[in-house]
């Protein structure tokens, strides 16, 4: 008798498959995908998550603020997120300040390592933004 087929093996056996035969898989870097993701301007992310869908709701900065608190509870696992919410803050208002103080809160919660983590990370956001001035 034959085994069934599992249909959500099959289809991750051919994305594996795909994704290996793609010729430039073996050289991806999450670095240069980092680079190549933009900032969106402060008033696109007002209008997508801030102030232009909810007058009376947070603001665009603030939610990047509490966006930031959460990666850093998880662990500060994901190093390209959180340095893309920090540019995101700094473009919507927040200062390094901010950053620094939404993060250090949270040691409290997530425990120091993920909050060393997470300012190592944000400390790396503003050492280019120095070095573009």
């Amino acid at each position: 008798m034959n085994d069934p087929i599992n249909p959500f093996e099959a289809m991750m056996k051919q994305a594996q498959e795909m994704t290996k035969a793609f010729p430039a898989a073996d050289a991806f870097s999450p670095k240069v995908f980092e680079a190549m993701m933009g900032t969106m301007p402060k008033d696109v992310m007002e209008m997508f998550f801030g102030n232009g869908i909810n007058t009376d709701g947070l603001d665009a900065r603030t939610r990047l603020l509490l966006t930031l608190a959460g990666l850093t509870m998880q662990g500060a696992q994901n190093d390209t997120v959180i340095r893309q919410t920090v540019r995101h803050a700094l473009e919507a208002g927040a200062s390094e300040q901010h950053i620094k103080e939404a993060i250090a809160q949270m040691s409290v919660f997530a425990g120091l390592p993920a909050m060393t983590r997470a300012m190592d990370f944000a400390a790396q956001v503003f050492d280019e933004k120095e070095d573009d001035a």
